[in-house]
């Protein structure tokens, strides 16, 4: 948006981050634009209008990694609130995350992402790594969702 003013939305902004774990690895990227701006997190962006909240994780997680994946469940909601320099609302974000399960692609970071990869789960940690909202608390929920699938 460049020689473009920055205009906040009247009303939240819903979007959607696509949350995989894949053999105790969990798929990120590190983004290029603000609000998180050289931060890992998970592959997402905004809903598009008539898109369903798991078309639009499939759709964002494979135009940010080429990665393909099977919608599962809607695992939590988080409230971004992006503020300026002097604590005034810019913008607010309304995150569903959506669990997913990988079916097929080797991460290779396009659209916004500058990088994808997966990540140990074990690295998942704010001291260790540079990382959006609560990557690691939602990063464990689709770990005990996983489990729970795979008990018979």
């Amino acid at each position: 948006m460049t020689g473009q003013a920055f205009l906040p939305s009247p009303s939240p902004v819903p979007a959607v981050i696509a949350v995989l774990i894949h053999e105790g690895r969990a798929l990120l990227v590190r983004r290029a634009n603000p609000p998180d701006a050289g931060l890992w997190g998970f592959p997402g962006g905004k809903i598009e209008y008539g898109e369903t909240v798991r078309a639009a994780a499939l759709r964002e997680l494979l135009e940010e990694t080429g990665v393909q994946a099977q919608a599962r469940e809607i695992l939590t909601t988080l409230d971004i609130l992006v503020r300026s320099d002097d604590g005034a609302l810019q913008q607010h974000y309304i995150l569903i995350a959506v669990r997913c399960r990988w079916l097929s692609g080797l991460p290779l970071a396009a659209d916004d992402a500058l990088e994808a990869r997966w990540l140990p789960l074990s690295d998942l940690r704010p001291n260790r790594l540079a990382m959006s909202a609560d990557v690691d608390a939602i990063a464990r929920l689709a770990q005990e969702a996983a489990r729970r699938d795979s008990v018979p």
